[in-house]
């Protein structure tokens, strides 16, 4: 039950806390739509057990005593965010009803986002691979840490999906949507900024 209690807790914080997942949803729900948004949130929740699944089989133990893979790992998650960041930069200002990148508003796109943006971020890998590591004892039944794994991916689809629902409500999607640019700008930094913080601390 403890540890039960420990995953719960620990996943839920880390699920809440701001970080390029909700970047995404937040602006593919302002400025696509609802739909592009849940998607968004459900190729997140793909992308986490990408994470529980290496963890699972034994890879996390390798990514998490190899310096240079995890090094890798961390250079490909900044390239990606920083290249986000610079398509929302390059398309801020496009009028809304051109939808600013029209290959975003397909079905497969926005979930293509949500699952890569989520898969490529070391922060994710740090939080699966430390919570099964250090928390979830090697004792604990397979099926049972199958089943946290679950959880931990319900748990962020169930989320960003409320995040997305918020975004997209005609009141404060209709406020926001005048400010577009400004949000196009401000995401797009705040990719940036992530993608940059990854970077440095990469090569430290």
């Amino acid at each position: 039950m403890t540890e039960l209690l420990a995953v719960v807790t620990i996943t839920l914080l880390a699920v809440i806390s701001p970080g390029p997942d909700f970047a995404m949803v937040s602006r593919n729900s302002l400025l696509l739509s609802r739909r592009a948004g849940v998607l968004t949130a459900c190729g997140i929740g793909a992308g986490v057990v990408i994470h529980v699944s290496y963890t699972l089989v034994g890879v996390g133990v390798l990514i998490q005593q190899s310096l240079w893979l995890f090094t890798l790992l961390k250079a490909i998650g900044a390239a990606y965010l920083i290249y986000l960041g610079i398509c929302m930069l390059r398309h801020a200002g496009v009028a809304a009803s051109s939808r600013a990148n029209p290959a975003a508003t397909s079905d497969f796109a926005a979930l293509k986002i949500g699952f890569l943006t989520n898969a490529l971020n070391p922060k994710t890998t740090i939080f699966i691979v430390s919570l099964f590591m250090q928390v979830v004892n090697p004792q604990t039944p397979l099926s049972v840490q199958i089943g946290y794994g679950l959880f931990i991916a319900v748990a962020h689809i169930l989320w960003f999906a409320a995040v997305a629902l918020l975004f997209s409500a005609p009141g404060v999607n209709a406020r926001l949507l005048r400010l577009r640019k400004g949000i196009d700008r401000a995401f797009g930094g705040l990719l940036i900024a992530f993608g940059a913080l990854l970077a440095v601390a990469g090569i430290k």
